[in-house]
């Protein structure tokens, strides 16, 4: 009897899923790390003193910055729901947007002084030829690069994609050289607005709303118009798609004008946050926009808008609240951590994201 016992433990013993078990662990210690530094920063007092004011700052900056992750991070969710495949060349449509208006547009008429007279017609110009640039960039990556690798196995056009990237960073550091190139400054976004009573930066206003409306706006183009039921129809099925009469070519083209239109935007915006542009720009905003489309479930509109708003959120709180309350020095250095970090986490626990679906083995 005491055989047939022992056996049977050695037996549940090894029916044990490790690797399971060691995952569980990990997130216990995630959780755990959180709590203790939230406990040594509330309750303890570790790090600065901040007031109300201050985590307001943090909120507002973290939602503006997690804005222009939702714009970006579109790009990853539309072509990866039409093609299943990670564009990481999305970042350089972000980038070739911004520095172009910058340069072409935005410097030559704040020298002319028309920037100063008409600051709304001189926004409208600098965002349309950052749309326009960044689409431009978008159709002759996907004509040339990935159209032709449609069919090949899932690693080509990753691979592909990539070399894109690095192609066009260094094509815009030969076009436009390699220092930084400020971005003028727009006397009528400078200061602050009261709303209800909160005082917020007219340009984190700017961010915001003109992201929320860009997001809304494309929601309704692809749930509501045609054009929008032939990129879903393509991303269920392209071959089912085709016999239906749709132009498959033509509707992942569109996809892709979509996706580099509204990077072309963020481009704009992220310029007016931060007052300048360079050829390395559109590297760290594009990887974490892929994190924000993974973090929210990539394929998913909706997920992108709420996968960057709270990566942004954590980024700009993170620090301040439990790095700190861990005695972590340099915290605020540490954001691109949370946020890759954050990344990790994700695939590990829930791959499919927040409130993306689980992928059949077709599409997986």
């Amino acid at each position: 009897m005491a055989t047939q016992s022992a056996t049977q433990r050695l037996r549940n013993i090894s029916n044990v899923d490790y690797v399971t078990l060691v995952l569980w662990l990990f997130r216990a210690a995630i959780i755990v790390l959180v709590v203790v530094g939230i406990f040594g920063k509330i309750y303890l007092g570790r790090g600065n003193n901040y007031g109300a004011s201050d985590w307001l700052d943090f909120i507002l900056s973290g939602l503006a910055q997690g804005s222009l992750y939702a714009l970006i991070a579109l790009g990853y969710t539309l072509v990866y729901g039409v093609l299943f495949m990670i564009n990481f060349a999305h970042g350089e449509f972000f980038m070739a947007g911004a520095m172009t208006s910058t340069v072409f547009v935005a410097l030559p008429l704040a020298e002319a002084g028309f920037l100063d007279r008409y600051p709304i017609l001189s926004l409208v110009a600098i965002f349309i030829t950052a749309m326009v640039t960044s689409v431009a960039v978008a159709l002759l990556t996907e004509r040339v690069a990935y159209r032709p690798l449609r069919r090949a196995p899932r690693l080509v056009p990753l691979i592909t994609a990539i070399g894109a990237s690095f192609f066009w960073q260094y094509f815009f550091r030969g076009l436009y050289g390699s220092a930084l190139v400020p971005f003028p400054q727009f006397e009528i976004l400078t200061g602050n607005w009261v709303i209800l009573g909160v005082s917020i930066l007219k340009v984190r206003v700017v961010v915001m709303i003109a992201s929320v409306l860009m997001l809304v706006g494309l929601y309704f183009f692809v749930m509501r118009t045609k054009t929008g039921r032939a990129i879903r129809a393509v991303a269920e099925n392209k071959d089912v798609a085709a016999l239906m009469g749709i132009d498959v070519d033509r509707t992942i083209a569109i996809t892709f004008t979509t996706g580099a239109a509204m990077a072309g935007a963020a481009g704009v915006l992220y310029a007016l946050v931060f007052r300048q542009v360079h050829f390395f720009m559109g590297f760290v905003p594009g990887i974490k926009a892929f994190t924000a489309a993974v973090l929210g479930g990539i394929g998913s509109v909706p997920g992108a808008a709420l996968g960057g708003l709270f990566l942004g959120l954590i980024e700009s709180v993170g620090p301040p609240l439990f790095l700190e309350g861990l005695n972590i020095p340099g915290a605020h250095q540490l954001k691109d951590v949370i946020a890759f970090t954050m990344l990790v986490l994700v695939l590990i626990f829930r791959p499919q994201g927040i409130i993306g679906e689980r992928l059949s083995e077709e599409k997986a």
